[in-house]
């Protein structure tokens, strides 16, 4: 069990007058996480992040990263930390390889043709590399982003909603590319987002904070298992399938009806149990479709918010 804190937040707090963007907020991301960081329009996400990255100083709490504060250590920490903040910008009328060569020159880095065509490579736009930057895709714009995070060979990696305005496609491209840096490169990732499909695929723990508050914590299996299953059946007799219901144990667990769908809040090994009642009792059941997503759970936490 990875116990090591790459990051370690102790009552954050950031105040811009008499606004409270982020309140009192803990957090703790472990070497090689893949860590969500979840919240609603105005939660303080992207306050959090400028602080991480000492854009911005927080009015109050502590913030470690590699076990140093960040206030006493800002350049030594952030030269092994890459980040794409917003999307990544580009001069569009030079190449990829161009682009990350003179980036690479901006950041006071020496880099060889060798490092830009292995992160080339590693994005997936290796044979691009002569290629305009204005030719490519809004994913491949974010990958060539993603490369230049990847230029000094950070150990943490910060990307802030590095999926927006993608087609499906480019989202799983970039999710694909998340997994890689994970797995195969030993990266840890922290990963801001609003796609919370994306999130329940590719992270392994995650924050929902609010308000600028830590609602809930942990390993996100763990997390959504603690959730009953919303399942629903489709009946060829909805009349019939609620008279039988109505009167038996299985009455508790009804939620909803709809046409031929009857809902239930059941946990997964009773979903087998409720078919075959069904079934004997002559209800035919053309379906059964469980339903337990992190949009859910991040919806029932920020009961009220605006989400998008």
């Amino acid at each position: 069990m990875q116990t090591e804190k790459v990051i370690e937040v102790k009552g954050l707090t950031k105040k811009f007058k008499n606004l409270t963007a982020v309140n009192n907020l803990d957090l703790n991301v472990y070497r090689g996480d893949v860590f969500g960081f979840l919240g609603p329009n105005g939660a303080g996400k992207s306050t959090t992040i400028r602080m991480l990255l000492s854009l911005i100083k927080p009015t109050s709490g502590t913030i470690k990263i590699f076990d140093k504060p960040l206030n006493k250590n800002r350049i030594e920490i952030l030269s092994k930390v890459g980040a794409i903040v917003e999307k990544p910008d580009f001069y569009l009328y030079l190449t990829a390889y161009k682009n990350l060569e003179i980036l690479g020159k901006v950041s006071g880095l020496e880099v060889s043709k060798n490092m830009i065509m292995e992160m080339l490579e590693v994005v997936g736009l290796k044979e691009r590399y002569n290629s305009k930057v204005k030719t490519f895709s809004h994913g491949m714009k974010q990958r060539l982003g993603i490369a230049q995070a990847l230029l000094h060979d950070p150990e943490l990696i910060i990307l802030d909603e590095p999926t927006t305005g993608l087609d499906p496609q480019g989202m799983k491209e970039i999710r694909d590319l998340i997994s890689q840096l994970s797995k195969e490169q030993g990266k840890t990732i922290f990963l801001s987002s609003h796609i919370l499909r994306e999130v329940e695929l590719i992270t392994n723990r995650m924050i929902i904070i609010n308000r600028g508050t830590t609602q809930i914590e942990g390993k996100v299996e763990e997390l959504l298992n603690k959730e009953k299953l919303s399942v629903t059946f489709e009946v060829g007799d909805i009349q019939g399938a609620i008279r039988i219901i109505k009167d038996s144990l299985w009455a508790p667990y009804f939620k909803s009806k709809e046409k031929n769908e009857i809902t239930f809040e059941i946990d997964q090994p009773q979903i087998s149990e409720l078919n075959s009642y069904l079934i004997r009792n002559n209800i035919e059941v053309s379906a059964v479709i469980p339903k337990r997503s992190l949009e859910e759970f991040f919806l029932k936490i920020t009961e009220g918010s605006e989400i998008w």
